[in-house]
């Protein structure tokens, strides 16, 4: 009897080896997030939900792509986020006449040394604002392929490693079509997360006039903090890599980038790349939150943004002015939500 009791005891589970306490510590990169948001409040109004996708990006070391009409505060948004991280910052105005060398550098020959002494270009910096990036002609634009996706380039046989973090934030104006050139498939790809900038509501509108009125001389970056260095991105993006997904929400995300591919709305679907954007974009989500694990709601909140860029409507859906956002919200609905 008293075996059976001992063995018995043995078989309860032991409460206090039990931990519900999250796996990651994500306290500082809440705290650091936080700080960062408070910084780019003081400035741009409203906007919260595309701060949030830019700071995803980031701790999801993916590029953004950034579409509004001027006056929308695309530049300021990523010269203030610059300013609020403790890294190099390169801002390169694309124009028809601009260059890949004028992008990447070129090797200049050192009459002193009677060699050849390669000059970096902008682009070698951690953050990199590209504005106005369909103004350049298809030459240029190819040379920002190997960068963004490699994190390298290769000149005169020579491979050149960025520092890391490295990230690219790029505008353009969807409205104005003379003088630009429509960014590639196989570029727009390379962007985690294409970010639509809308006008502002009534009193958002009031609060940037009142804004501007009380700046009187002083500028809109004067104040602003360095809050992030580039050892703290990277120890954050190394937490978010090691957020928990589950195998079926796994699954959620194939299912729908699939729905894409097979959509009759659809010309053009996802490819994996994109699978594996709305993965780390959904962990960067989840992150934010404060949680160590994805769940659907990340999956759908990453969706959008990372999608809409990759899927091209048919003509005939384009015609009676169905967006690909509206396919893809669609899409979402009909995907069944794992439990």
């Amino acid at each position: 009897m008293e075996n059976f009791e001992n063995e018995s005891e043995s078989q309860k589970p032991v409460a206090e080896n039990i931990n519900f306490e999250s796996r990651l510590d994500l306290k500082k990169l809440q705290d650091g997030i936080a700080a960062v948001k408070a910084e780019l409040s003081s400035v741009i109004v409203g906007q919260q939900k595309m701060i949030d996708q830019l700071l995803v990006a980031i701790m999801s070391n993916g590029h953004v792509l950034l579409e509004g009409v001027p006056g929308v505060a695309k530049t300021i948004t990523a010269k203030l986020l610059a300013r609020t991280l403790s890294i190099d910052f390169g801002r390169i105005q694309f124009t028809p006449d601009l260059m890949p060398s004028d992008i990447l550098g070129t090797s200049v020959f050192d009459l002193k040394k009677s060699e050849f002494e390669f000059k970096k270009g902008p682009v070698f910096s951690n953050l990199i604002l590209i504005d106005e990036i369909n103004r350049a002609p298809a030459k240029t634009q190819a040379a920002l392929f190997e960068v963004m996706e490699e994190r390298q380039i290769t000149i005169d046989a020579k491979t050149y490693l960025m520092d890391t973090p490295f990230l690219v934030i790029a505008t353009q104006n969807p409205i104005e079509q003379e003088g630009t050139y429509r960014l590639p498939e196989a570029q727009l790809d390379r962007f985690l997360f294409k970010i639509t900038i809308d006008y502002p509501k009534l009193e958002e509108e009031i609060a940037i006039i009142d804004r501007e009125h009380k700046l009187q001389d002083h500028g809109k970056l004067d104040n602003i903090r360095k809050i992030l260095s580039a050892a703290d991105i990277k120890h954050y993006q190394t937490l978010v890599k090691q957020v928990i997904v589950e195998p079926q929400l796994l699954e959620y995300i194939a299912k729908i980038v699939i729905n894409t591919r097979e959509n009759g709305f659809l010309y053009l679907g996802a490819s994996p790349r994109a699978s594996i954007a709305i993965l780390n974009a959904a962990k960067g989500f989840a992150a934010l939150r404060g949680r160590d694990f994805v769940t659907p709601e990340d999956i759908k909140e990453a969706a959008i943004p990372v999608l809409q860029h990759r899927v091209i409507v048919t003509p005939e859906r384009e015609m009676e002015g169905i967006s690909s956002i509206e396919i893809i919200r669609q899409i979402l609905e009909s995907v069944e939500i794992p439990r």
